[in-house]
């Protein structure tokens, strides 16, 4: 079977081998295409993958694209998310819109998010992004359709990296033990991955020979073969008293030259010149109108634009970063400060890194740069031991390591890094009291366009609430590398350092104070040519309070943001404003809170972060310490208890409300 109009039971259309081969050729160039206008994503996979996604979509799969929710229809769930236009695209090509609108792809508001989300997108299954749980997902489904005794069957897309998460072994021995013949993985062997080569990284073949051994039966296939990979599904329709694994030999990047076995293509979008020379390869040259997408997606932009200014705090003039004559900022990504700290931290043979796949996104990789002793030697050992995707297993051997007097740090998004392994952060290293570094990356909505499932907003709150624990979010890079040696050297037991991926403005110095666990003061003096001279930064117990008008008290990149705003408040209102960073969220400097909230009328906490990570501690700090006192009027900037979305760093920026100009705008509105 395949496309069936549910009503009639009906086969819409049928597909020939030479049409499915013609499809995923088409179907590859609408993805170079989207990716190109959305300016980031994933080539290298959905390439890999999109013969089988052909396969699937048009001939394989019983679905109906003018009834997505057809209660029989076969379930498509993809586990490897980062792959969505390959989704998108199959949806596209049966018939549920057209593939040029796909172009919105990454897009703010747009339904095609970086990762999918079955709630924005009929006919995508289920919301998915955070590798090696989309099996676990498609057991349920299959359980759930023999409890019901309905005869769909469910297909996940798997990748070979994903295969190194432990959750995925998990689903594989209950999908044997329950010997679920309606369940598929297929398992995109592209045998590469962010950090390389799979089998370097951390090998997990032979994989045939795992899934047999937990009851699967198995089908090798070259995955860009149309025939070979129609006999493998075939196949696996017949089997029965078993589930079946599909093992799918690709290309990473397939039918584009110099995408083909790349790593670094695995995270990367084509350039529009890029994109026009691989639908020159492919042989699309006026079949995928590139312009024409272009299109698309800049009227979908100039849309979301136009939404997001209008619901902007206005102010007498654009203070937005670097667009006044004064008060201009130096950008950097927070993120290279973990890096910078880690290249003169190895010096000590205590310290060791662990690589969780991001290596060069996070820069932690920067520990071996220019040291090749230090770097991973794939089956060899050193001092930087590539895990693969694999977090707790990551913390696990962190604890380890501690125990036996090691340094260890390791790092991922701090999605993954605060949630997925909590247990083993918990039990392992907090409560076994081990020295371990957890680095919390790409914190915040702002890291863009990857959308909900990688923009941590609740991490803060995880990890602080576990006891022992210290917490630090630096406000920008040189802080960061501050911060990162301290907990290294200075800090013992669990630790974890969250920073963001964008660059955002830096405003300290190599002189300005930094000590875990004390807050610093950040006062505008006047308006000057560069911010960071604008402003006077001591340390909070050498503060002398000045009666201001307002205290924000920040965290992270958010306190770049408070300044900003502080001159905002300045040049309409004419008010002063104490800026308090709260570099470290746990032992929290109430010292600092309580001299602010007594001695200021406004208190605004203002976090990149679900409200509460910071506004909690603060608020319990101050009714704590203030008791019947004085009491200043009290707001909270943050995430106002939603997911993130995908969309441009900045512009999430403005859409979560968690700008210099939302901020102040509270403090106006605390003030009436």
């Amino acid at each position: 079977m395949a496309l069936i109009d549910s009503k009639t039971g009906q086969v819409r259309r049928e597909y020939s081998k030479a049409a499915l081969e013609r499809a995923a050729t088409i179907m590859r160039g609408y993805d170079l295409a989207a990716l190109a206008c959305a300016g980031s994503g994933h080539a290298g996979g959905t390439l890999s993958i999109m013969d089988i996604t052909a396969a699937l979509y048009l001939q394989v799969a019983n679905l109906d694209p003018e009834n997505p929710g057809w209660a029989d229809r076969d379930r498509i769930v993809w586990s490897t998310g980062h792959k969505a236009p390959s989704l998108y695209l199959g949806l596209a090509m049966a018939g549920a819109f057209p593939p040029e609108d796909v172009a919105r792809l990454r897009r703010l508001g747009s339904p095609y998010q970086g990762h999918p989300h079955w709630k924005k997108i009929p006919g995508a299954e289920v919301s998915t992004g955070s590798l090696g749980q989309g099996l676990s997902i498609g057991v349920g489904i299959a359980l759930a359709a023999k409890l019901d005794g309905k005869p769909y069957r469910t297909y996940v897309i798997n990748g070979d990296g994903e295969l190194q998460e432990g959750q995925i072994w998990e689903a594989v021995m209950s999908a044997g033990h329950y010997r679920l013949d309606n369940l598929v993985s297929i398992v995109d062997k592209n045998r590469l991955q962010i950090d390389g080569w799979v089998c370097d990284v951390m090998d997990v073949d032979p994989l045939g020979d795992k899934f047999r051994s937990f009851g699967w039966h198995v089908v090798e296939c070259d995955g860009h073969d149309m025939g070979q990979v129609l006999k493998a599904f075939e196949e696996a329709q017949h089997t029965k008293g078993k589930p079946t694994a599909i093992l799918a030999t690709t290309v990473k990047g397939k039918g584009v030259d110099f995408m083909e076995n790349v790593a670094g293509w695995h995270g990367r979008a084509p350039t529009f010149d890029e994109a026009k020379n691989g639908l020159a390869q492919l042989g699309l040259n006026g079949e995928v109108d590139l312009a024409k997408m272009k299109s698309i997606a800049d009227a979908h932009q100039k849309e979301a634009d136009a939404r997001i200014e209008a619901k902007m705090p206005r102010f007498k003039k654009d203070y937005w970063w670097n667009r006044q004559p004064v008060m201009k900022v130096d950008m950097d990504p927070t993120r290279m400060g973990y890096g910078r700290a880690l290249q003169e931290a190895g010096k000590d043979e205590r310290v060791v890194c662990l690589g969780c796949d991001i290596s060069g996104s996070i820069t932690i990789s920067k520990f071996y740069e220019g040291h090749p002793e230090r770097a991973p030697k794939g089956k060899g050992i050193s001092r930087f031991l590539s895990v693969g995707i694999a977090e707790q297993n990551a913390t696990g051997i962190a604890a380890g390591l501690a125990k036996e007097g090691k340094l260890p740090t390791f790092g991922t998004y701090a999605v993954f890094a605060s949630a997925r392994n909590l247990d083993q952060f918990r039990t392992t290293v907090a409560y076994g009291e081990l020295n371990v570094l957890v680095a919390g990356a790409h914190g915040g909505v702002s890291v863009g366009p990857d959308g909900a499932t990688h923009q941590a907003l609740e991490d803060l709150t995880n990890v602080s609430i576990v006891p022992g624990t210290t917490v630090v979010a630096p406000c920008d890079a040189i802080e960061t590398r501050k911060a990162t040696t301290a907990l290294l050297f200075e800090v013992t037991g669990a630790k974890y350092l969250r920073f963001a991926r964008e660059a955002t403005a830096v405003v300290t110095t190599e002189k300005t104070p930094f000590i875990i666990g004390k807050a610093n003061v950040f006062r505008m003096r006047s308006v000057k040519e560069r911010m960071i001279d604008a402003f006077e930064c001591v340390l909070a117990d050498d503060y002398i309070g000045e009666r201001e008008t307002v205290a924000i008290i920040a965290c992270g990149p958010m306190v770049a943001e408070a300044m900003r705003a502080a001159w905002i408040l300045k040049e309409e209102r004419g008010w002063e404003t104490r800026v308090v960073n709260i570099h470290t969220l746990k032992p929290l400097d109430e010292t600092a809170i309580l001299a602010a909230a007594s001695e200021c009328e406004i208190v605004v906490t203002a976090e990149e972060h679900q409200i509460g990570g910071l506004a909690n501690p603060v608020a319990a700090a101050i009714l704590r310490g203030l008791g019947g006192g004085h009491a200043p009027r009290f707001g909270s900037i943050g995430v106002k208890d939603r997911f993130g979305e995908s969309g441009a760093p900045w512009e999430l920026i403005k859409e979560f409300e968690v700008s210099a100009e939302h901020i102040a705008a509270k403090a106006l509105e605390l003030s009436v």
